[in-house]
């Protein structure tokens, strides 16, 4: 592993253990040259996924983007970075043992969509509002009372 702060290749583990899902283990590495230490993660990658996405362009499945996509839309709601984690652990579970080698870019977001609705409903139309493109308020206003029509009628 090369050490992100003076690029020398050789770094030793220092300790590793599961992160909490034990979806991953968290290393702690130390760089023979410089001393610096710095964590890593490591992640079962199932199999390599391409994401179709709008104009049939192509690009492989990268966890980074979903992930800050879903941070984004959770930002100042109090969401916890494990239950981003877990969702997006998630996700890229489902579209890793699909068994497709292509996915389309919306059955990704429609997985981010029904995920963020159990969790935070402001996060959810946030995400809605830049996946489905609203071009006006109303667009918005709209979406946002089916939102509420139906956390109103789960309560009942």
């Amino acid at each position: 592993m090369r050490c992100p702060f003076c690029a020398h290749d050789d770094t030793q583990v220092k300790d590793s253990r599961p992160t909490e899902d034990n979806a991953s283990i968290r290393r702690r590495r130390q760089c023979s040259s410089c001393g610096a230490r710095f964590t890593t993660f490591e992640r079962v990658q199932l199999r390599e996924v391409t994401v179709v996405k709008s104009g049939d362009r192509r690009e492989a499945f990268d966890r980074g983007k979903l992930e800050q996509s879903v941070a984004l839309a959770c930002r100042k709601r109090g969401v916890d970075q494990e239950r981003i984690d877990q969702l997006v652990s998630g996700i890229q579970r489902q579209v890793e043992t699909a068994g497709d080698a292509e996915v389309p870019s919306s059955r990704i977001g429609e997985m981010v969509m029904n995920g963020l609705r159990q969790i935070d409903s402001v996060a959810y139309i946030r995400f809605a509002s830049v996946y489905r493109d609203f071009s006006e308020a109303k667009d918005f206003e709209e979406f946002a009372s089916t939102v509420q029509e139906a956390a109103h009628d789960g309560t009942k």
